[in-house]
């Protein structure tokens, strides 16, 4: 069984537990995630079957759009509501003028320093495992790209927004530099992951349904493990291409035939990406099945991953 489910995680339940929920309902450990939502965030969670995870490595260009809620006038250690309230703050006058002037300085390519309430490893070690004993951590900013962060609501206390943004960016922390812009503070009070690449709250699946379904009905709803890779080329091979391919043979540019180009052979991203992603292909056989992903060279291409199975 090799695919994708797009599963809407509840809150109060970490990414693994949903995990290890799909490992027994399919009988398999070959059960993965293609990015961790915070236990108190809820949403848009797809998890990989089997060869499935080997995508992961091609989607650092995935853009993920949340919606959320913050509230003014506290800052607390985590940068959100759950956290140990380091500051508040009652006496102030913020408009929605104000609010939308803030949150312009966060579109487009920002810098932002990971906060210390995070999985980002440092030596080693989880940044919250520094945190819970006491100790901070000196952590370099990063480089995040926020596509688009738009208000949708304020009562002059609490405002509800909507953030696409790049792999890797952390909304808390975007919540609570707002917060101190606006010099009251600011912490997250819930966060909804409403897509992630491919995948769209709309069509995600109850992890309580996951839970009574055997695994040829989880099978029936795995999205395809090509499906995530529209940005990739696409290339088609003729029977012979297709054999050569599959045994790690490099075809010439006579024995394939594009039929799109990578996109980000054409269009720049806004921050550093590997550059062999102007260069993958997503691979089909003259029937259309997906073969695997491959790398162009000089006209020439060669497998990068297979995901072909001859015994299917």
């Amino acid at each position: 069984m090799d695919g994708i489910i797009n599963i809407n995680k509840p809150k109060d339940m970490t990414s693994f537990d949903v995990v290890a929920i799909v490992r027994r309902v399919c009988g398999t450990k070959r059960v993965g995630h293609l990015g961790t939502l915070d236990p108190m965030a809820e949403g848009v969670l797809p998890v990989t079957i089997g060869r499935a995870g080997r995508v992961m490595d091609y989607l650092d260009t995935d853009i993920k759009v949340y919606r959320g809620s913050a509230r003014l006038g506290l800052e607390t250690d985590t940068l959100d509501i759950w956290g140990n309230t380091v500051k508040t703050c009652e006496d102030f006058s913020i408009d929605r003028k104000m609010l939308e002037q803030a949150v312009e300085a966060f579109r487009g390519v920002i810098d932002q320093v990971p906060p210390m309430y995070s999985a980002l490893k440092v030596d080693g070690k989880k940044l919250y495992e520094y945190a819970r004993e006491g100790k901070t951590i000196d952590v370099k900013s990063r480089k995040a790209y926020i596509e688009k962060a738009d208000i949708i609501s304020f009562d002059g206390c609490e405002f509800e927004f909507e953030i696409a943004c790049s792999k890797g960016t952390y909304i808390r922390s975007i919540c609570a530099d707002i917060g101190r812009m606006l010099g009251c503070g600011a912490a997250m009070s819930s966060l909804t992951r409403i897509k992630s690449g491919y995948f769209d709250i709309a069509d995600a699946i109850d992890i309580e349904k996951i839970r009574n379904m055997s695994p040829e009905e989880i099978g029936k709803l795995l999205t395809p493990v090509d499906k995530p890779l529209g940005h990739f080329g696409m290339a088609k091979l003729d029977d012979w291409g297709k054999h050569l391919f599959i045994n790690g043979v490099e075809l010439r540019n006579e024995q394939w035939t594009l039929d799109q180009k990578p996109r980000f052979s054409e269009e720049k991203f806004p921050l550093p990406i590997r550059e062999e992603f102007a260069r993958l292909y997503r691979v089909y056989d003259k029937a259309g099945d997906f073969l695997g992903t491959a790398r162009e060279n000089n006209g020439l291409i060669k497998a990068d991953k297979v995901f072909y199975n001859a015994n299917i």
